[in-house]
């Protein structure tokens, strides 16, 4: 866990399925000091993580995450769980 309200995890290696799976596990179990989850999935090989995460986790789908977000390098997708 990163310090600030920010957590991460790592998917790269992972199928499709795994990556929603272990994110989802992550999501429910982020306590509320979290507001923020940093899903690391690559660039080259990630796109599909990248947008299955997307999929799975855009429109209010999963009620704890608010919106889903482009992290700062393309590799990157963030969960907002709450507005800081």
């Amino acid at each position: 866990m990163l310090s600030g309200g920010i957590d991460e995890i790592d998917v790269h290696g992972m199928t499709v399925d795994e990556a929603i799976k272990a994110v989802i596990r992550k999501v429910n179990a982020t306590g509320s000091s979290v507001y923020r989850i940093r899903v690391i999935h690559g660039y080259n090989n990630g796109t599909r993580i990248r947008d299955a995460i997307a999929d799975e986790f855009d429109y209010n789908r999963v009620p704890k995450v608010k919106r889903v977000v482009q992290g700062n390098n393309p590799g990157v997708t963030e969960l907002i769980l709450r507005e800081f």
